[in-house]
């Protein structure tokens, strides 16, 4: 049977989004998503998550309170057959709620599946993550395509880049790529990628005005560094408010010989 696309009637195949494990996809995506909603990171009906495992991605649907969301609003979709439409525009889902719409944020979810090998990516709306976009336009053009911190703790939050191993130090500088917004959300795939590939170990985007993308190679890496990513903005944000620098030199401190 041919797998339905956007303009189909889809094949139930409610058997994917049907598991008593809590952390089979279609169960951990709406428990993350009320997580989230209480964190303020997916008010209203934006932001969500996606879960790879292994060919088949499950999606947060369009325009559903994250905080109500169930397993049976969960789209479906294999990474073989897209790869294989004629249309990349036009996603082949093996599993579509009728009573819902996709997300808009799929094909930048699948930017992060097939060119890092995600096998989670976390969209939030956090109000850190706007502000901190808010602060470097405000620097003007030039100054305001990255956002740039060092010597802070929670940066060993981040792994040090696509197929490296280890995390990131407290001395190491933290940047992260800012995109600009478009009216339409799945307009921003082509710059994401774009910026994949200026910032080859990047997990994350930021999108001026909007929110930020974060990946991991797994849900436990993704939601730790989308958590140490929105404390580090909110950090930023005060520091700013106290006229304190996101970029200091500090000379590392050493043990003392016994």
């Amino acid at each position: 049977m041919t797998p339905p696309t956007d303009g189909q009637a889809a094949d139930n195949n409610d058997h994917l989004v049907r598991s008593d494990n809590p952390d089979h996809p279609a169960n951990l995506i709406p428990s993350l998503c009320a997580k989230f909603w209480k964190l303020g990171w997916v008010t209203g009906t934006g932001g969500g998550a996606s879960i790879r495992e292994d060919d088949l991605v499950y999606l947060a649907p369009s325009g559903v309170q994250k905080e109500l969301m169930k397993p049976s609003d969960i789209y479906v979709l294999s990474l073989t057959a897209q790869a294989q439409s004629l249309s990349q525009r036009q996603r082949v889902y093996l599993r579509r709620p009728a009573a819902h719409k996709p997300s808009q944020c799929t094909p930048l979810f699948l930017a992060a599946f097939t060119r890092r090998r995600a096998g989670c990516c976390i969209h939030t709306h956090s109000h850190w993550a706007v502000l901190v976009t808010l602060l470097l336009e405000a620097q003007g053009p030039g100054n305001d395509r990255e956002f740039r911190i060092n010597n802070i703790e929670q940066i060993k939050g981040f792994g040090r880049g696509f197929e490296k191993s280890g995390n990131l130090g407290y001395h190491d500088t933290l940047v992260i790529p800012v995109i600009e917004n478009t009216a339409h959300e799945e307009d921003l795939t082509e710059f994401l990628e774009e910026a994949m590939v200026k910032y080859p170990d990047t997990y994350a985007v930021l999108v001026r005005r909007h929110g930020v993308y974060v990946w991991g190679e797994n849900v436990h890496k993704a939601k730790t560094q989308c958590e140490s990513l929105d404390y580090l903005f909110q950090l930023a944000v005060e520091m700013k408010r106290l006229n304190l620098p996101w970029i200091t030199d500090i000379e590392p401190t050493t043990p003392k010989k016994s």
